[in-house]
């Protein structure tokens, strides 16, 4: 079985700006089969929302149809959970806590992002769910 993998918004904006970097590979394990991302409501109209800010791809290699289409195909391969329980972890960004919830949700083993570290000053603590940078997660 693949692992069940939370993909943070900014691992899927990086790999929209840099073709070769690591959050570029995250998107291809997933695009490949090689792990399971999961994806709910609230991390849905996050990628929605962040990938119709222009400004923040003016830099990016990919036009604004490319994006989508690259978004479209990571959502084909991902698992929709509805999330029933709001655990709440208090992280120093309130922004963040859905992102938890949708990982103990959809028993993910991961979660993915370029913010370890304020993912790890959490008042609730799931000792199955790694929180990893899209470097150590390729590291496997």
């Amino acid at each position: 079985m693949n692992e069940r993998v939370v993909v943070d918004t900014n691992v899927l904006v990086a790999a929209m700006r840099s073709p070769g970097g690591a959050s570029r590979g995250v998107l291809r394990f997933c695009l490949r089969g090689r792990c399971q991302p999961i994806v709910g409501l609230s991390l849905f109209a996050e990628y929605e929302e962040v990938l119709g800010r222009s400004r923040l791809f003016e830099d990016s290699p990919l036009s604004q149809k490319e994006r989508n289409e690259l978004l479209d195909g990571f959502l084909s391969v991902s698992e929709w959970i509805s999330i029933f329980s709001l655990w709440r972890p208090n992280l120093a960004d309130e922004g963040d806590n859905h992102l938890v919830e949708l990982a103990v949700a959809g028993t993910a083993t991961k979660l993915i992002t370029h913010n370890v570290r304020d993912f790890r000053r959490s008042e609730l603590r799931f000792p199955l769910l790694e929180i990893e940078t899209p470097a150590q997660f390729l590291q496997q």
